[in-house]
């Protein structure tokens, strides 16, 4: 009987720990005010919406302005939180938590969003409000996704025609035959593609499907966090993480300034079969050519014309972890239908400055380049600019649908909303 006693009282205790986290976690409000330390273009503003919520990560917003974020850490017991503007203009709250899971990809579509662990993809059905039905028991899309705890993250898109595509990073760095290790030979055929390092494609309305039933869509991508279907073009878009550690690896060919510099984080438009070529090549964007890499026979200079060739491509070790092509109309004209690529900075330049923590612009028409590419948004870091001094990192993107921009951070779990109004 006393044990009886104890069991309930425990289970009592553990009922009301819970109700009290929620109750915190739905109280919380940030009131939005203007912050001043982000630099952008004349006639924008940078708010904070949200500040404190730990591993942000991706970001969904519904066309009723309803916010959606992926956790990679669990806040209060839940990986994904959910904002309404419950007091008009500028207030937001967290009004649900839910998700037992950690993760990065995080979408909606129709009726649905849709959001992925490191190997699963769930989906959640919505109401005429956006609000998720029945968060306690979502439907379960893909399952048994490769995670070797390397690169695992499940970064997910969709496009109009009911398919979903996640990325499967490679669980390496060149694909050696000892990772990471000085001189070592690359294998090739690199046995990993067969099951990572590209893009796949399922249902997105198909129930319980296994990682085998999937499409490889793309392949020869070392990493993908920052991807997105571009409208316009009617194709997918995907910003790859390059290779690492050029010069520790391969000395003899490569001095720390080029390490730094090379290999370049590359945006690619993607079909069926494309193949960007990891870990074979690299491309670099100082003589605009596919580099082959040191692990399979290059010197730092020979180049091929094998593989896809980027659109665009940026200064190496920047990692693009957010990508989103803008299709609103409160920008200026030459914003429409161009990208924003979120910049979480690097760690490994050194003894060059570190580099990123930024969101850039790149103007595009018909999936092109349309001009150069621009800084849009930085003060992100404040004055560290390094991995653990860096105030916030820029991760997520997302677009409102009063046409704003939301940029998430997933150090301290900051959420900014970025709005234009004619100077």
């Amino acid at each position: 009987m006393r044990k009886k006693i104890i069991a309930v009282c425990l289970s009592a205790l553990i009922g009301v720990l819970h109700i009290n986290a929620q109750v915190a976690i739905q109280n919380i409000r940030v009131s939005s005010e203007q912050d001043k330390t982000i630099k952008l273009p004349e006639g924008f503003t940078a708010s904070k919406i949200a500040d404190g919520y730990g591993r942000v990560r991706h970001i969904a917003v519904t066309p009723q302005n309803g916010i959606y974020v992926k956790l990679s850490k669990l806040y209060n017991g839940k990986g994904i939180l959910y904002f309404k503007n419950a007091e008009g203009y500028g207030k937001f709250e967290v009004a649900a938590s839910f998700g037992n899971y950690i993760g990065t990809g995080i979408a909606v579509k129709g009726n649905y969003l849709y959001a992925s662990s490191d190997e699963e993809i769930f989906r959640y059905k919505l109401n005429e409000k956006g609000e998720v039905v029945n968060p306690e028991n979502p439907e379960k899309i893909v399952t048994g996704l490769l995670n070797r705890h390397q690169h695992e993250s499940k970064s997910i898109t969709l496009d109009n025609a009911g398919n979903i595509y996640v990325n499967i990073g490679a669980y390496s760095n060149a694909c050696q035959e000892k990772d990471r290790t000085k001189g070592s030979p690359g294998m090739k055929p690199c046995p990993i593609l067969d099951s990572a390092g590209g893009i796949w494609m399922f249902k997105a309305d198909k129930l319980n499907q296994k990682y085998a039933e999937g499409i490889r869509y793309a392949t020869g991508l070392r990493n993908v966090v920052g991807l997105d279907w571009n409208t316009e073009t009617n194709s997918l878009f995907v910003m790859q993480h390059g290779r690492d550690q050029l010069h520790d690896l391969f000395p003899d060919l490569y001095d720390t300034k080029q390490s730094a510099e090379l290999p370049s984080e590359c945006l690619y438009e993607l079909h069926q079969g494309s193949n960007c070529g990891w870990p074979y090549i690299y491309y670099d964007h100082l003589v605009n050519k596919k580099i082959i890499a040191p692990e399979f026979g290059g010197d730092g200079k020979k180049s091929t014309d094998d593989y896809n060739t980027p659109i665009v491509a940026f200064p190496g070790h920047l990692a693009p972890n957010g990508l989103l092509f803008y299709t609103g109309n409160q920008f200026p004209e030459k914003y429409k239908n161009g990208a924003f690529i979120a910049f979480h900075g690097s760690w490994n330049r050194a003894p060059e400055p570190q580099e990123g923590y930024y969101v850039v612009f790149v103007p595009m028409k018909n999936g092109k380049p349309n001009g150069k590419w621009e800084i849009f948004a930085n003060g992100f870091a404040g004055k560290d600019i390094s991995p653990r001094g860096a105030e916030h990192r820029p991760c997520g993107l997302a677009q409102g649908p009063d046409g704003s921009l939301y940029v998430t951070d997933d150090t301290k779990g900051t959420i900014y909303k970025i709005s234009y109004k004619k100077p």
